[in-house]
């Protein structure tokens, strides 16, 4: 059960949504359809609103926070908000969210959802509900997605379509083979309506299942656990085309003093390879790796140093130490796993959580029928209260806008005696 966890004052922002609706919905009526191109680069601008719609894929990385984090830092000079509007078992039509209260339906309350994001960048995961249905559901499940798509171009909003990420386990072989040829089908589906609709699209179903042969990735072959969004927010990057976080870093070491490769700068480039001291400057934070995480990944910046003496070599930066290994491991390429960019995206990610906490439980909060729905006449005067935690989140996000961007580091590489 998630828990509130603050409230402030919104006394001046109840004022404004007063005197806006009229005009709002003017401007929802008259809004065109954004004009896209799906092999366009992928670039977020200053005041977009992304929003995560779909099942639980979305929803589950409510404890995780790496799709938004991968994006965050992927773009730390923008000005960026956003919402995950993922609910676990929902379709096209807002089915799971009709479990709440109705009237309004679960497919008008989808709409209201989304509405009220605002949103300008919509990633969209549906499917994997929907496939439960056979090949008989596909004609109903297209006809729901190209009316969400009607509704997102009428928000002036771009749609990034996902497709869903095969079952990797269940009761039977016979029976996961059965419910991944549907997926696979509902999959080719959504690429269809994305290339008609000329929206990008992002098959999440062939690299999930090709991760799952080496990886654990899963908390009960359905869903994903902290590990499997580790590796989706890497598989959206790539999807996307974003550049990659991390290169190589080389320091070489001979008669005439020490040269580095860019983002790397020398300060003491003299012949005494004993201590160097040089800076680095990141493009990118690193995007951590779940600390259950046995296997080395990539995504970490390598650092090659050539020349040195033989011996161990200790890398310290602002009095930590970073790691330690020998004069032929440092030849060949030591990860950076650790330091002070890996402590500085871990912050941005725990506000990131704790601002989607926040954000889950006002516009979902429990007893949501008796607050929001049609019986709120009982305490429909918890509202306030719900609306009041927007002064927090905007806050947080105050807060990871200020800590987004890397800072330039000083290390030390010192030789061991």
């Amino acid at each position: 059960m998630r828990k509130m966890k603050a409230a402030a004052s919104l006394k001046y922002l109840l004022l404004l949504f007063l005197f806006l609706p009229g005009k709002w919905a003017i401007a929802q009526q008259t809004a065109q359809p954004v004009s896209e191109s799906p092999n366009a680069p992928f670039t977020l601008k200053n005041g977009d609103r992304v929003v995560f719609l779909g099942n639980s894929l979305f929803e589950n990385d409510y404890q995780y926070g790496y799709l938004e984090l991968a994006l965050t830092t992927h773009f730390p000079d923008r000005d960026v908000t956003f919402r995950n509007l993922g609910w676990a078992g929902d379709n096209v039509y807002g089915v799971a969210r009709s479990t709440i209260t109705n009237p309004p339906t679960g497919y008008e309350l989808l709409m209201e959802h989304l509405t009220k994001t605002q949103p300008t960048v919509v990633f969209l995961a549906f499917g994997g509900i929907e496939a439960q249905d056979g090949e008989a559901g596909l004609p109903v499940f297209r006809e729901g997605l190209l009316k969400l798509l009607d509704k997102i171009d009428q928000l002036g909003a771009k749609a990034i379509l996902l497709s869903p990420i095969p079952v990797l386990s269940t009761d039977t072989i016979a029976h996961k083979a059965k419910n991944n040829a549907l997926l696979e089908i509902y999959s080719s589906a959504i690429a269809k309506i994305a290339s008609e609709r000329g929206k990008r699209f992002i098959d999440l179903y062939k690299p999930v299942q090709e991760l799952s042969k080496t990886v654990a990735i899963t908390e009960n072959g359905i869903h994903l656990n902290e590990t499997g969004y580790y590796y989706l927010a890497n598989i959206l990057e790539k999807s996307l085309g974003l550049a990659p976080r991390t290169e190589t870093v080389s320091i070489n070491i001979s008669k005439t003093g020490a040269e580095a490769s860019t983002p790397a700068k020398m300060m003491n480039a003299g012949k005494n390879a004993a201590t160097l001291t040089f800076t680095m400057d990141e493009k990118y934070l690193p995007l951590p790796q779940p600390a259950g995480l046995a296997e080395k990944t990539t995504n970490a910046r390598v650092l090659k140093v050539t020349g040195l003496k033989k011996g161990f070599y200790k890398l310290t930066t602002e009095n930590q130490e970073v790691v330690t290994a020998s004069a032929k491991e440092w030849e060949n390429g030591v990860l950076i796993q650790q330091g002070p960019s890996f402590n500085q995206v871990n912050e941005i990610r725990h506000m990131i959580l704790k601002k989607n906490d926040l954000f889950f439980f006002q516009y979902r909060p429990p007893n949501t029928t008796y607050i929001l729905g049609f019986r709120s006449y009982e305490q429909g005067r918890h509202v306030k209260g719900l609306e009041e935690q927007s002064f927090i989140i905007k806050w947080l996000e105050s807060q990871v806008a200020l800590n987004r961007a890397p800072r330039s580091s000083v290390y030390q590489l010192t030789l061991l005696k």
